[in-house]
């Protein structure tokens, strides 16, 4: 069975080896399948905790959360705050009342994206079939890569991992498998600075044990009728006949039941980082109210517009992106006169995609909004005499900017915030 020690790369352990005969470290990986699987998902670890660590030694033992004030929300945190049940979207006040000893910081988007730049450089020279899925996470397909590394892939992964953590002193964690799906899915089994592998002939074993959330849009909601059809498992969903699942539970069963066999025919798409900029949410319990929607929908905006702006550029489309509690993806897109980087902006337009498009009885368990037709900050928000309340509009939020920046995002909050 081929091995592989993260730690050296090192590949002559035994079946017997505990650690590397070669460095001694215990980071031994074995798969019967490793040498001939080639798409993979990597993860950076709690990567915008991990930046501020790397950037401030004194926070290394320490639980540290990023996001906003008292009335904002965890963007992310680190690991040790999350044994104290600290995670993402949690509303700050609950986070601090789980973990009163943590280290509040507000998010420096600039560093992030700089540091994420530098990633998915080292991860396009070692392929070019990168699909970035947001700063911190892509898919590699290494199909074809094996004679110009001279090497399989999970080695060339591995020294990826390495060269990451001594370059840019942050870590990641990788899932390789035979599709994207298993890929995500396996990158999750061995954090932080995992490495896991699923491979064809183990799929159906690994998958059979595991809660049916452990399938991507697969929430509560859902979860909770499968459950009331003694549907808990993946193992279950496996022995079920697809025309039956399809028949209860629309396209949606016909999705559990592919997934749960491990069938995924996405290929990894290497184009999507440059068509674009978005951020979305998935809810904890599916929403129909379109004031609730709305007010997440401006938080999404304005994250949209502080990477635009701290990026140096802005779009002249925006999108509506709004995943459905069957699971349906529903997007809506509205061209601009000329391409802005303004969070006001981005919102008024999709305020009026989201307002066409929800009527209230239907439920939705993700929404997100994006910008593409990119163009440089020096092309956005030019302004005529005819557009002169767009120009108030522009000068108001640049104001807010600027006294965020000095005092913290939680200085001014708009009230649809709120």
């Amino acid at each position: 069975m081929p091995a592989l020690c993260l730690q050296c790369l090192d590949r002559s352990a035994s079946p017997a080896d505990r650690v590397c005969p070669k460095c001694r470290s215990p980071r031994l990986r074995r798969h019967p399948e490793m040498d001939d699987l080639t798409i993979a998902h990597i993860d950076c670890d709690a990567f915008y905790a991990s930046i501020e660590k790397r950037d401030d030694p004194s926070l290394a033992d320490k639980p540290v959360i990023i996001g906003g004030g008292k009335r904002g929300v965890v963007s992310t945190c680190c690991y040790i705050a999350r044994t104290f049940g600290v995670r993402s979207a949690m509303p700050m006040f609950k986070a601090l009342k789980a973990c009163p000893l943590a280290v509040v910081i507000k998010p420096d988007m600039a560093k992030y994206i700089a540091v994420s730049r530098e990633v998915k450089r080292m991860m396009r020279e070692t392929t070019p079939l990168v699909e970035s899925l947001s700063l911190d996470e892509a898919f590699l397909d290494l199909s074809g890569t094996e004679r110009l590394h001279r090497q399989p892939p999970a080695v060339t992964l591995a020294a990826l991992a390495k060269r990451i953590e001594e370059t840019l002193r942050i870590t990641v964690s990788i899932g390789l498998s035979h599709n994207k799906f298993l890929a995500k899915f396996s990158s999750e089994l061995d954090k932080p600075r995992g490495f896991a592998v699923v491979g064809r002939a183990d799929t159906m074993a690994v998958l059979g044990s595991r809660p049916t959330t452990a399938i991507f849009g697969v929430g509560k909601s859902f979860a909770a009728a499968l459950a009331a059809d003694g549907i808990t498992t993946l193992g279950q969903i496996q022995a079920m006949d697809e025309a039956d699942l399809m028949k209860r539970y629309g396209n949606m069963g016909s999705h559990v039941w592919r997934l749960a066999r491990g069938e995924d025919s996405r290929r990894v798409d290497p184009g999507g980082e440059a068509r674009g900029m978005s951020a979305e949410t998935t809810f904890s319990d599916d929403i129909a109210d379109v004031l609730e929607l709305d007010r997440i929908l401006w938080s999404m905006c304005e994250r949209v517009s502080a990477r635009a702006k701290s990026s140096g550029i802005g779009g002249a489309t925006v999108t509506l992106k709004l995943r459905t509690a069957d699971f349906r993806i529903v997007t809506r897109r509205t061209t601009l006169h000329g391409p802005t980087q303004l969070a006001e902006v981005i919102y008024q337009s999709a305020h009026r995609l989201l307002t066409a498009t929800v009527d209230g009885r239907g439920k939705y368990r993700l929404i997100g909004v994006g910008i593409s037709g990119l163009a440089a900050a020096d092309a956005c928000d030019l302004f005529d005499l005819f557009r002169a309340d767009e120009k108030k509009t522009a000068d108001a939020e640049r104001a807010i900017d600027k006294v965020r920046a000095r005092f913290g995002k939680s200085a001014i909050v708009k009230g649809r915030a709120l």
